[in-house]
């Protein structure tokens, strides 16, 4: 594992002064003491999709969110920090998570709300013990997690994986006591075998269908997630890429065949960062290998442009 200094912030200028800010004239380095406000941290992984079979390559992930982000336009004050990447070295996934997940406390523990640059999906797990040491043991509390991904990540398997994130917070959860409260939207039953539905079921999960996450009921899906974090102290915001089809979002490891539409997703998001539960988001598998234009990694951009905009 290394910690790699932050870069890869340029783009338009138009001058000085708050009229004119984007992303790469406002974002700054995050130094320990800072004051309060959004900081980024990378993590630089695809060893759990290498582990998962899928096609490698998300781990320049962040650094593509990066530059996509630079240009985009600022209409409102914000202290922005970038905090840089957590990388994996060849196949220490463990050892990369655990690092991400000290880095996450530490940026938690100074009242930053977080954002984690993936990366395959294998970030969950890391941002998932980031909070956890942040929350600490002294008072109890519930963490609900909210997943915008075609698949459950539920897998049980040998070694942790992209696909094993939430199977390996489940355990972690009843190891501590603690209720495990997950939210997964945009599930694909053609891509979840019936035994995966029938252990999410077992869990708990709620879900909500891909097929039911359409424009004619966006109220439901807004719904659905100010329901659920209504019913948790704090919540964790994870946004798969491959959620999305396949013509929005190319570039990431398990491309889809339906997907959920961006107006859909873009409402999750909102609808997340509106609660005032929301301690900490990621977003994961972009895979600028097999992006086109940058329309994966765009598309990213944007959504995290609205979170930290519209995060209440």
């Amino acid at each position: 594992m290394t910690w790699k200094q932050p870069q890869g912030w340029s783009g338009r200028d138009d001058g000085p002064g708050p009229q004119n800010a984007r992303w790469h004239n406002t974002i700054t380095p995050w130094q320990p003491g800072a004051d309060v406000g959004t900081a980024l941290l990378g993590f630089a992984s695809d060893e759990g999709v290498r582990r998962n079979k899928g096609r490698t390559g998300a781990r320049t992930g962040a650094a593509s969110l990066r530059t996509a982000l630079s240009s985009l336009a600022l209409h409102e004050p914000l202290r922005l920090y970038d905090a840089g990447d957590i990388e994996v070295q060849g196949q220490e996934l463990e050892a990369g998570q655990e690092a991400f997940a000290a880095a996450l406390a530490t940026l938690l523990s100074e009242g930053h709300f977080t954002v984690g640059l993936g990366g395959g999906h294998e970030i969950t797990f890391a941002s998932y013990r980031g909070l956890a040491r942040a929350l600490g043991d002294e008072t109890p509390w519930s963490l609900g997690i909210v997943n915008i991904d075609a698949h459950f990540d539920l897998r049980e398997e040998p070694l942790a994986s992209s696909g094993t994130g939430f199977a390996q917070i489940a355990r972690a959860q009843q190891d501590a006591g603690r209720e495990f409260r997950y939210a997964a939207v945009g599930i694909s039953e053609a891509s979840n075998t019936r035994k995966l539905f029938d252990y999410a079921r077992s869990l708990g999960v709620e879900v909500l269908l891909d097929t039911e996450c359409h424009l004619g009921n966006l109220d439901g899906v807004r719904g659905f997630v100010t329901d659920f974090a209504d019913s948790v102290d704090h919540l964790y915001l994870t946004i798969d890429l491959d959620a999305l089809p396949a013509s929005i979002a190319p570039g990431v490891s398990a491309p889809a065949g339906f997907g959920i539409g961006l107006e859909v997703v873009r409402e999750v998001v909102l609808a997340a960062a509106g609660s005032n539960k929301l301690m900490h988001a990621d977003i994961a598998e972009l895979n600028p290998l097999f992006d086109i234009d940058q329309r994966t990694a765009r598309t990213g951009a944007r959504l995290l442009n609205d979170l930290i905009l519209n995060r209440g």
